[in-house]
């Protein structure tokens, strides 16, 4: 078994438009044998439906992993816990894990991050991670952002998280949201140490 199968990696999905950023990753890391523990907030799942359709719910994963990016989800590959389930195995650090990313993370996410709140399972797990000194990665997608939300990532940064705005780049000459979204799932499995081909890396040739 490899070391990525062995170590989990956690992945929250919130309330924030870029629901095609999150399928992206969370196929890109079960490509790369990764076991991954899911938590989706309320706003989450419904931003899954809002933006993908009903085929793209929770319930559906795997199929929808399968049909959309040809990805096989062995049974016991993806973990799926409530958001409300703050005894989940996730909310503890004596439980291991490799990282965890929330994509796309919500303002209020963020700020409950960001303040150490732990009023659901997605702060709870992030509190997890910083506390433990584990990769984070925070994905906001917000724009404008206001004085408070700025402060709030500098809070997160402070405490020890990477904040990775969903700000695709455009040097690879992307030609459908698909590339785009691949960029930004190639920026989060590098965050969190993984090697990928997701996107060109930039040489500087002209």
């Amino acid at each position: 078994m490899s070391e990525h199968a062995r170590t989990p990696v956690v992945v929250a999905i919130t309330g924030a438009s870029g629901a095609l950023y999150a399928m992206r990753t969370l196929a890109a890391l079960l490509t790369a044998g990764c076991r991954l523990e899911l938590v989706v907030s309320d706003f989450g799942r419904r931003l899954l439906r809002d933006e993908l359709g009903e085929r793209a719910s929770v319930d559906r994963l795997p199929a929808y992993l399968g049909e959309k990016y040809g990805v096989s989800v062995p049974d016991g590959a993806v973990q799926v816990y409530s958001n409300k389930d703050l005894g989940a195995p996730i909310a503890s650090g004596s439980h291991g894990s490799r990282g965890m990313v929330v994509i796309p993370c919500s303002m209020k996410s963020l700020a409950g991050i960001a303040h150490g709140l732990s009023r659901n399972l997605v702060e709870r797990a992030a509190d997890v991670m910083l506390k433990e000194h584990r990769r984070l990665v925070i994905v906001p997608r917000e724009t404008p952002m206001s004085l408070p939300q700025l402060k709030n990532m500098v809070l997160c940064a402070e405490a020890g998280a990477m904040v990775l705005p969903a700000m695709p780049a455009f040097y690879q000459q992307p030609k459908t949201l698909d590339d785009l979204a691949d960029f930004m799932a190639g920026k989060v499995l590098s965050a969190l140490g993984f090697d990928h081909a997701l996107y060109p890396e930039w040489t500087g040739a002209v």
